[in-house]
């Protein structure tokens, strides 16, 4: 390592935000960049430690110590190249990725991890900023082609590289613009929409075709898809959201978190036409949920001015430091503030929705809660949820966002292509090659593991890649993990 004991003199550093005043006024990203001296210092803070767990904490195997090394040592365009090897998209997780590779950081045992997301986000602005991400089409190409359905993380992975194997694919996206969550569910104070844009950018020009306002199953029939295509790879997403049965769910004033975010990026990229205006403007906003879906609801109703915002989650507040469950290097389940958080809500744990109260107008006006314990069981069974005996109690609400997550893939276009689905209802595909019962047809993202998170979505876009490539060819020179690199090594 270029700086063998910057372990131990330098200390973590962060971005910092602009004031919260100033950055809830607007929807634009509010991180206030470290200096590239501080950044360097970071990046020594890697240790030369004989085991990087922070690959193995990394679903797609991020060359972490490489990339730190490089930026360390102001080698920034060495350390793009060993990012993109292995990460299509560093620009997105650098925003948006929990991390995992920090919490199993071998410094992070009893110091505070090297900021990797950071300097991961860094070294992609960098590039972009540089003209380093340029197009790259395939020198030659096959006579195969592949449809992409889906152009949320996992479809655009994919897509990126069979488009480098050389095949001509085609991206179906059923929203007005491409980008899946990442377009419509991310806020844009957390992923400005340019971010993506010129990203796509360098999709189109190495010759990746878009096609939005195209719903396979709908607009496009399953017989033209599959008469079309060679093969075809699904990256649709887990979209059924969660609700909550309990009585006056159906009042006015009871959305799903998702309906309300998606009209709101709606709303910054300057869309004006929907059947029901959701804003939270005046009014008192619970949001049950304590995920980041809940964040994103938070901080977006402190920016519409909403008059409070209380967020439930049903589960116990959880510890600052790891639990003893929980032990390094595994990802540990803490409490996580937010810059959402930060910029004010009312957080209550253990807390339970029992019903939703609304006028004879059919309007939202208040909720029933109660609170919960959770009953530990020995061995490995799941506690047992209890509530508390009299600790009923009522709240004003004009607005509850439902931040519950998602149940798994519609199944309209499942059915339409006879596919069969696990006991959780996701497609059912070999996790050895992502192939579904249906010759030709694959799965990746969401759609095959359920509700995941973003660099999970890339890695099952890669690896899906290599299995539709091999089918297609016979053989593919695709990686999956791509750890068997030729860029420069430390």
């Amino acid at each position: 390592m270029g700086k063998t004991t910057g372990f131990l003199e330098y200390k973590r550093a962060d971005e910092t935000y602009l004031p919260v005043q100033e950055r809830v006024e607007n929807y634009k990203e509010f991180t206030v960049p470290l200096t590239e001296p501080e950044l360097k210092k970071q990046g020594g803070r890697c240790m030369d430690c004989g085991i990087p767990f922070c690959h193995s904490g990394c679903p797609l195997g991020n060359l972490i110590p490489d990339f730190n090394d490089m930026v360390y040592k102001g080698r920034w365009k060495e350390a793009a190249q060993i990012l993109h090897s292995t990460n299509n998209f560093p620009e997105f997780t650098g925003r948006l990725c929990p991390a995992p590779c920090e919490e199993s950081c071998v410094l992070g045992i009893n110091e505070d991890p090297v900021s990797i997301e950071n300097i991961e986000k860094n070294i992609a602005e960098k590039a972009f900023e540089e003209g380093w991400v340029n197009a790259q089409p395939p020198k030659e190409r096959t006579t195969k082609t592949v449809a992409v359905i889906g152009s949320g993380p996992s479809g655009l992975a994919t897509a990126q590289q069979l488009n480098r194997a050389g095949h001509t694919v085609t991206v179906y996206e059923r929203d007005a613009k491409i980008g899946g969550l990442l377009r419509y569910g991310i806020p844009d104070f957390k992923l400005q929409k340019d971010v993506i844009d010129r990203r796509l950018q360098v999709l189109e020009e190495e010759g990746i075709i878009f096609k939005t306002n195209s719903e396979v199953g709908k607009n496009i029939s399953v017989e033209k898809l599959k008469s079309d295509h060679d093969a075809i790879v699904l990256c649709g997403g887990a979209t059924i959201k969660r609700g909550i049965p309990i009585k006056g769910a159906h009042l006015k004033g009871v959305y799903q978190a998702m309906d309300f975010l998606k009209q709101n990026n709606e709303r910054v990229d300057g869309f004006q036409e929907w059947e029901e205006i959701i804003m939270a403007t005046d009014k008192n906003v619970v949001v049950i949920g304590g995920g980041d879906t809940g964040s994103d609801c938070i901080g977006t109703s402190n920016r519409h001015g909403a008059t409070s915002v209380t967020n439930f989650e049903i589960l116990e507040r959880p510890t600052i430091e790891r639990s003893e469950e929980q032990p390094w290097p595994y990802f540990p389940m803490r409490l996580k503030t937010t810059s959402s958080h930060q910029e004010g809500v009312e957080r209550v744990f253990s807390i339970s929705t029992k019903e939703f109260l609304g006028d004879q107008k059919g309007n939202l006006t208040g909720l029933v809660t109660v609170e919960v314990e959770w009953i530990k069981k020995p061995g490995h069974v799941r506690p047992e949820l209890k509530e508390v005996k009299g600790t009923e109690k009522k709240w004003e609400c004009d607005m509850a966002l439902l931040a519950l997550g998602f149940t798994g893939p519609e199944k309209t276009l499942i059915d339409q292509l006879g596919l069969d689905t696990d006991m959780r209802g996701n497609i059912k595909a070999d996790p050895s090659n992502h192939k579904t019962n249906v010759d030709g047809i694959f799965t990746a993202g969401d759609m095959r593991r359920g509700q995941s998170l973003i660099v999970w979505a890339i890695s099952e876009g890669r690896e899906a890649a290599h299995h539709v490539d091999s089918y297609l060819m016979g053989t593919s020179q695709l990686p999956l993990k791509d750890l068997d690199n030729d860029l420069p090594r430390r």
